[in-house]
């Protein structure tokens, strides 16, 4: 059951923000405190299930090969590269910088991880989109399914950040939902946990900001 204070904040967000003639997004700013950001191990940077997804298709794309190539399409990702296309995105920055911004995660062979870092890294790494390995004790099919219901949150060097948490269109209670997920997994991974969270506010695109914790 979803804390009745986090639903109650979401409903009233929803009924004091005039309606828009497209889809809003529903975002999290999450501000912390006491805690040094230009020490790497405060930062945060988590992969988060959200239990009802966003309201929208994410983008997959897989770096990948033969047999597991073949299972990664037919599980629904948006693209499938082999050895080669990793070699022909590093001498076209244009359009890997295209397919970075496009696509939402990344998953990639094991035996692909040093190439992609070396070749690709610099492109997909600033934007928090290093691709998650995948071994040999994992199913391409599953990983593009959890995917797909994901989020990556980084705070990089700031004390402020933000987080998408679904659409207005989705229930109030699905949203409310996502939101008590990723603050338990903030509170987990903050060194005092809830001591370093100031606050945190659930805001629509072009509606109000209201304060959750």
């Amino acid at each position: 059951m979803v804390e009745e204070s986090i639903l109650n904040t979401v409903e009233r967000l929803f009924e004091e923000s005039p309606q828009r003639n497209f889809a809003e997004s529903v975002d999290l700013a999450i501000n912390l405190k006491n805690l040094d950001m230009s020490q790497p191990k405060y930062r945060v940077d988590e992969e988060i299930y959200l239990p009802n997804g966003l309201g929208k298709d994410l983008k997959i794309a897989v770096f990948a090969k033969g047999e597991v190539g073949l299972q990664a399409k037919e599980a629904g990702c948006d693209y499938v590269f082999t050895e080669e296309d990793i070699n022909d995105l590093a001498d076209d920055k244009s359009r890997a910088r295209s397919i970075a911004n496009e696509c939402d995660f990344f998953i990639a062979e094991v035996q692909y991880m040093p190439l992609i870092g070396k070749t690709l890294g610099a492109i997909l790494g600033p934007r928090g989109k290093m691709p998650v390995p995948l071994t040999p004790d994992k199913n391409v099919a599953d990983m593009i399914r959890s995917s797909k219901n994901s989020i990556r949150i980084r705070s990089k060097d700031k004390l402020t950040f933000h987080v998408a948490v679904g659409r207005r269109d989705m229930d109030a209670e699905r949203i409310a939902e996502n939101i008590e997920s990723i603050v338990n997994r903030v509170e987990s991974v903050l060194d005092k946990g809830k001591q370093n969270l100031k606050s945190i506010y659930v805001t629509t695109t072009m509606g109000k900001s209201l304060r959750v914790i």
